[in-house]
């Protein structure tokens, strides 16, 4: 995108064409087409106007977390083993958990799929998921104790994940709907790679929005903007 901007000096053109750009100085490329010093008598009354041209740079988004990550495939020998140790883990557990919860295992190629239900075990999931996360992680330690291939352990907790994928897609065109509207960019909670996954598929494909992650763990958070006119 290419604008002309105008101004009582340089400097004066330049913030004004980033006001209307919405961009910071170093994302554009800046070109004087009328310096202010270039004055003849004759025009020594007239309105004093600097014209300058500001070119957008091109900006690469994220597109990583997007990408179909490589899936480990484990024999039939590595998934019995590792269900047998989250097997044993959970009959361990459950005497510690509200009364009347159940688990469920499947497998799939690369691992595990594990089904907590008990509409009591909300402290299970924490805040946006934050421990049902950490138990996770705990989860797959055991399932791939004595594998030499790393076991994928998916926990999910009275169908907590179905409905936080609803609320994050809604959430998504929401907000995507302020960005065209308001033509600003708006930064999101931090939020875990699953679930900045979620954002940046379901608006990948929006004409309008790009979607881009910034920051380090675990405060890295997503970014949606207009995208930039070519």
């Amino acid at each position: 995108m290419t604008i002309i901007s105008e101004g009582r000096t340089t400097n004066e053109a330049i913030e004004n064409g980033l006001k209307q750009l919405r961009v910071s100085k170093d994302k554009v490329e800046i070109k004087v087409l009328e310096n202010e010093e270039k004055r003849s008598f004759f025009s020594i009354l007239a309105p004093r106007v600097v014209k300058v041209e500001m070119k957008l740079k091109e900006e690469k988004t994220e597109k990583k977390e997007i990408r179909p990550k490589k899936i480990i495939e484990l024999t039939e020998e590595e998934l019995s083993k590792a269900e047998e140790h989250v097997k044993t883990f959970l009959e361990e557990l459950l005497p510690q958990l509200p009364e009347g919860t159940t688990y469920h295992i499947k497998r799939d190629e690369a691992g595990l799929i594990v089904e907590l239900s008990n509409k009591n075990l909300g402290f299970l999931i924490g805040y946006r998921g934050e421990t049902l996360y950490a138990f996770q992680n705990i989860l797959s330690a055991i399932a791939g104790k004595g594998i030499d291939k790393k076991v994928r352990v998916i926990l999910d907790i009275e169908g907590y994940k179905e409905k936080r994928e609803k609320t994050l897609e809604e959430l998504a065109e929401k907000v995507a709907k302020t960005v065209i509207r308001t033509r600003k960019p708006i930064k999101l909670e931090p939020m875990q790679a699953y679930e900045r996954k979620i954002i940046h598929s379901k608006l990948q494909h929006n004409d309008k929005v790009q979607t881009e992650s910034i920051g380090e763990e675990p405060n890295r958070r997503i970014v949606i903007s207009l995208k930039k006119s070519r």
